[in-house]
């Protein structure tokens, strides 16, 4: 069988609902790498909360973080990183602009430079995994480098007037997507055109594997192009019913082994 590229979501899709990968799909992913094939993480989180289960699972792939504005391949300093951020000018419009709409709180992130609108213990304890700089106070005022994304958290009473604007006004420099997290509803703020499929292309190019070769697993909005790029794209059991609509196939949920389950069938693996 020729290698196929096996890309991973995590939250929600390789991680269960404890946040760890089973027993069960690293060892068949582990199994998959030995046959031949490449397995890779695609997310939406920086990398220093992915780390860990990049190595876990002895990955020496590339890997696309923040939903694809940025593409390494970790330890090696000779591969070309696509690091793709909004310009700082355009933060600060948008700054400007939710003067005029309810929002709880506003988190740029320059890499592993955190910048917090407003103090917030439950937040920093959230962004804190791999102990990244965090500053607090007014966004606009510290921020000196062009941010790899920003997060707009908000009631949802709130939240389509906000996303309203940024599609009306700038939509030809930003991109956004909405997404729930254990602390509230978020906008996620990036450079006009990234997904994680941009991400995908790119490494899958790298790589010299065709669409057709490519299985992909998400679960969420923002997986929405990745499975629609992939040749083959997967939607978990617990995924949202827009993903599943558009996937080639529905696996079991994140919890019951989904991962490994497809793979061991579609790659006939032991």
């Amino acid at each position: 069988m020729k290698p196929h590229l096996i890309v991973l979501d995590l939250d929600g899709t390789l991680l269960n609902d404890k946040k760890s990968i089973s027993t069960k799909t690293a060892t068949t992913l582990m199994n998959a790498t030995e046959q031949g094939h490449h397995v890779m993480i695609a997310t939406g989180r920086p990398y220093r909360s992915s780390e860990l289960y990049y190595n876990q699972l002895g990955l020496k792939t590339p890997i696309v973080n923040f939903n694809g504005a940025f593409v390494h391949r970790p330890g090696d300093s000779n591969w070309k990183n696509i690091h793709e951020t909004l310009e700082l000018s355009v933060v600060k419009e948008v700054m400007e602009a939710m003067k005029e709409y309810p929002w709880n709180n506003i988190v740029a992130e320059v890499m592993d430079d955190v910048y917090m609108h407003y103090h917030d213990e439950k937040l920093i304890n959230v962004f804190n995994t791999g102990k990244p700089k965090i500053r607090t106070g007014e966004i606009q005022n510290q921020l000196n480098d062009n941010p790899t994304t920003l997060l707009i958290q908000a009631d949802e009473v709130n939240v389509d007037a906000i996303c309203n604007h940024l599609g009306h006004v700038h939509a030809e420099v930003v991109g956004h997507r909405i997404w729930n997290s254990p602390w509230g509803h978020v906008i996620e703020v990036f450079r006009h055109g990234l997904s994680k499929a941009v991400g995908l292309a790119h490494v899958a190019k790298y790589m010299d594997i065709p669409r057709d070769r490519i299985i992909a697993f998400g679960d969420e909005n923002n997986d929405l192009e990745m499975i629609d790029y992939a040749g083959i794209g997967v939607a978990m059991g617990n995924g949202i019913d827009e993903l599943k609509s558009i996937a080639n196939e529905v696996t079991l949920s994140n919890n019951e082994d989904g991962i490994a389950i497809l793979l061991q069938e579609r790659l006939n693996l032991k």
